[in-house]
């Protein structure tokens, strides 16, 4: 009896160290998608959104060698841009990517996220070493925060080149966008009709803005991707929806990213609403913050 429990307790031992751990998963509308072929597809686009959850480290993992392997698919032809840089701060971050600023300098002159150093800047200097453009796209948290204040019509009262950072006014605000209908159930029934608006509408100052900086660096034969978070562009929603309102023919691919429980990384049964490509990734990934 003791051999025939060890055996077992030995089956159990190999048949779990023999398990097929998985980091992550792409899959396209058909299933299942390589990275070789999913850098071959997004080659065909003008832009493509990259969805991360901000402290997941194999997603930020997965931005820099999608873009190292869409490099070389495109011949260089590439734009960079993040949500994670404001508008105020391109020339700082030019003058790191021309080599007259150091990391210091930059980290000092700049409003770099708290994990700048070790998920955004990686592409960063991937940029600089390819000479690349990387943009700035968002708007400068100051007018966000102002605009979930004080409403979207205190940001008429700016200066001139204050409002050169922001998304040209009036900016559209519609329940219709994917994604808004759910910040304002978020909010609940019963919270204050104009401050669910303002907290919507601070969103879609962040959302159109970036839509305008990446229409304004648009250039032809070449694919901007854009890294921001996850819903910035879930449901083809915010960023991608204020494009589609300005120029219908901007050929676009969003990739989001899921959580999945399941070691085989199938797509989620509960909350799955998928894009032109998704990443699927385990819930307990290792998060950087």
């Amino acid at each position: 009896m003791k051999n025939i429990f060890i055996a077992i307790l030995l089956t159990s031992f190999c048949s779990f160290s023999a398990q097929n751990f998985k980091a992550f998963q792409f899959y396209d509308k058909k299933g299942e998608i390589k990275t070789e072929k999913l850098v071959k597809e997004l080659a065909d686009y003008d832009v493509v959104f990259f969805g991360e959850n901000h402290n997941s480290s194999i997603n930020h993992w997965l931005q820099l060698k999608i873009t190292e392997a869409l490099f070389v698919q495109k011949n260089g032809q590439l734009i960079l841009g993040a949500e994670m840089f404001e508008r105020d701060n391109q020339s700082q971050l030019n003058q790191y990517l021309n080599g007259k600023f150091d990391a210091k300098t930059l980290k000092d002159s700049a409003r770099l996220w708290n994990n700048y150093a070790t998920d955004y800047k990686p592409l960063v200097d991937f940029a600089k070493d390819k000479k690349l453009n990387f943009i700035a796209t968002n708007i400068p948290r100051r007018y966000a925060s102002q605009t979930a204040k004080e409403g979207l019509e205190s940001l008429n009262n700016l200066t001139e080149k204050d409002k050169s950072y922001i998304a040209q006014l009036p900016i559209k605000v519609t329940l219709e966008t994917p994604g808004y209908p759910e910040m304002k159930a978020m909010m609940g029934d019963h919270a204050d009709g104009t401050k669910v608006m303002n907290f919507i509408s601070a969103q879609a100052t962040k959302d159109a803005t970036m839509a305008e900086s990446i229409l304004k660096n648009l250039q032809a034969g070449k694919t901007f991707i854009h890294y921001n978070g996850n819903y910035h562009s879930k449901e083809f929603g915010g960023i991608y929806w204020y494009i589609k309102q300005k120029n219908p023919n901007v050929k676009m691919a969003v990739i989001s990213v899921f959580e999945s429980e399941n070691p085989e990384l199938k797509v989620p049964e509960k909350d799955y609403i998928p894009t032109d490509f998704n990443l699927i990734i385990p819930s307990d990934m290792t998060k950087t913050y």
